[in-house]
């Protein structure tokens, strides 16, 4: 298949620039980078800004998109009708949109090049890159045989790369983990540019290194990268984004062209937002700045606005009306903040009724005889909840407001069980979520105001849930091994968006929620002889039989919750 001669083909650094070289970028997630979610991600840079953060898409299997239109509408959607070659941009809907969603990178996870290549052609004209997903650390990716789980088929990957390079039009890139040495890891990253990626995305874990084993990010060996491959190699660093500051440092020690942000970014979708974008949030009461200086996203102000992103572009109807964000001020003041200074400027679908000229949200003039032309809440409710099968942006709300708000539903209880018994496209649920959400966010603001220094008033994050324990143990740890410093760093009022800081496998293990592997036993006891197997084996001991008492409560948690477990399980969904 020979590529058309119209317009030359951009490759590398070249195409990199032609995007303005952008330095942050969101990762891909399964099911959770979503259109809804990268325009919210966006929405806190200033307009002339949002084109500068590269987003990528949710990972896609390129043999179910080949395969089944109904996968293709559920899970990518360009257009309005169904995706075909002859769709155009005045179908143009969600993903890819040329005003909103650019630039935009296609994930898909593939071990057949006849498959990626028929599903990467079908996503082309509303992409700016195929990505290949050579990530995935997860048990599905070791059955289905793709993501890490190709690294020992190098011919296999050179041909997935190699037949997008020759035959697509856009260029195509590639995400992968670091291997088990920093030799193993430079072959690999040359064997994958030399089929053709005009970039490779360096996540600073191996495959190994998932869940409770997770622990920290190797920017060690993404560096050795970037000293021994080409200067016009274009290389993201992924791993250890905690927050923003987080951003600048990776790049400085690591030397990448890019950095990305997944979890970090699901607990602070504001995590790529710079002075400007902060400081206008500041104005709009959005951004919280404590008087001891710490600072960071209101819970309730990134809620109404990512409900908001949902109303407008995938209901396309106006949002309902609310009052104004609460200001502490408000208290000590009977004047009410102008809604025009306080509601963030979104932009406007091309297809939408909505009036351009006003705000997001409507007047609080609201009339109550609008019901009256509305059907029942009962029809209403069941509309809703007919979208959830049809919509990746609303099938992804969830799980997306467990992540955001999970410092404030670990003390407000109340609000994480109405959560858990949300469905998909109920609006009407998340509304009243985002009411309690509000209420107790009013509530911690005015608790904060009274007496900042009070125990308690600051609890957000730790080492996980209720580890003060393990966190008093580990203050006397060598630095290098423990996650304190971090949880301290990260820590924020409980109703303000703040990274979730995992505790190290070290960590995880003294709490009982990691049990070693023969193999890592047998690797302690090597390295600590005799004295140290007996410690080993107790401790191994004692850590069955705290699982052994967990993990009924567990089971028996989740099933209360309504939760599936596999949805709470969020290691699972940032991909590689």
């Amino acid at each position: 298949m020979a590529l058309p001669a119209e317009r030359p083909k951009l490759t590398g650094r070249a195409f990199y620039e032609s995007l303005g070289s952008p330095k942050h970028m969101l990762a891909p997630m399964v099911d959770q980078s979503e259109f809804a979610w990268r325009l919210l991600s966006r929405s806190f840079l200033p307009p002339c800004q949002q084109a500068s953060l590269l987003a990528y898409t949710p990972m896609l299997h390129a043999r179910l998109y080949k395969e089944s239109q109904s996968y293709r509408d559920h899970h990518f959607q360009p257009c309005r009708t169904s995706l075909s070659k002859s769709d155009t941009d005045s179908d143009a809907y969600l993903d890819g949109h040329p005003t909103h969603d650019r630039p935009l990178i296609v994930q898909f996870c593939a071990n057949d090049p006849d498959d990626l290549l028929q599903a990467a052609l079908r996503v082309a004209p509303h992409c700016d890159a195929v990505d290949l997903n050579l990530g995935c650390p997860q048990g599905i990716a070791r059955k289905g045989h793709y993501g890490s789980f190709l690294q020992e088929s190098p011919n296999l990957i050179h041909s997935l790369i190699s037949t997008l390079a020759k035959n697509l039009e856009i260029p195509v890139t590639a995400k992968m983990r670091i291997l088990d040495t920093k030799e193993d890891t430079l072959r690999y990253a040359k064997l994958l540019l030399d089929a053709g990626a005009s970039w490779i995305a360096v996540h600073g874990r191996r495959r190994e290194q998932k869940g409770h084993e997770t622990g920290l990010a190797d920017w060690e060996v993404i560096r050795y990268l970037r000293e021994n491959l080409s200067k016009e190699t274009v290389i993201f660093a992924n791993g250890n984004i905690l927050g923003y500051e987080d951003l600048d440092q990776c790049l400085q020690e690591t030397g990448a062209d890019g950095v990305m942000s997944a979890e970090g970014n699901l607990c602070d979708p504001g995590i790529f937002a710079g002075e400007e974008g902060r400081r206008e949030g500041e104005k709009r009461g959005e951004y919280w700045v404590g008087k001891d200086g710490r600072a960071g996203w209101r819970m309730d102000a990134v809620l109404r606005r990512y409900l908001d992103i949902l109303y407008k572009f995938v209901l396309e109807k106006e949002p309902p009306s609310r009052n104004p964000i609460f200001q502490p001020d408000e208290t000590r003041n009977s004047i009410q903040p102008d809604s025009s200074t306080t509601e963030p400027i979104l932009p406007v679908p091309e297809s939408s009724p909505i009036n351009t000229s006003t705000s997001l949200l409507p007047s609080t003039n609201h009339q109550d005889n609008q019901h009256d032309t509305q059907p029942p809440a009962k029809k209403r409710k069941q509309n809703h909840q007919n979208a959830r099968t049809t919509s990746p942006n609303l099938l992804a709300v969830q799980a997306h407001l467990f992540h955001l708000l999970r410092p404030l539903v670990s003390k407000h209880t109340s609000i994480r069980d109405k959560l858990a018994r949300a469905r998909p496209g109920d609006m009407e649920k998340y509304e009243e979520i985002l009411a309690d959400v509000q209420h107790v966010t009013r509530e911690g603001m005015l608790e904060l105001e009274n007496d900042q220094g009070r125990p308690g008033v600051m609890d957000g994050i730790g080492v996980g849930e209720g580890d003060s324990d393990v966190e008093k143990e580990e203050e006397e740890e060598d630095e290098g091994e423990s996650s304190v410093k971090a949880v301290e760093r990260c820590r924020r009022p409980w109703w303000v968006c703040q990274a979730y800081v995992r505790p190290l496998p070290k960590e995880a293990l003294k709490k009982g929620s990691l049990k070693l592997g023969k193999k890592a036993l047998k690797k302690l006891e090597a390295e600590a002889g005799n004295g140290g197997r007996n410690k080993t084996d107790t401790e191994h001991k004692s850590v069955k039989e705290k699982r052994e008492m967990v993990e009924p409560v567990r089971e028996e948690t989740d099933e209360r919750d309504g939760v599936p477990r596999q949805e709470m399980a969020q290691e699972a969904m940032v991909c590689g």
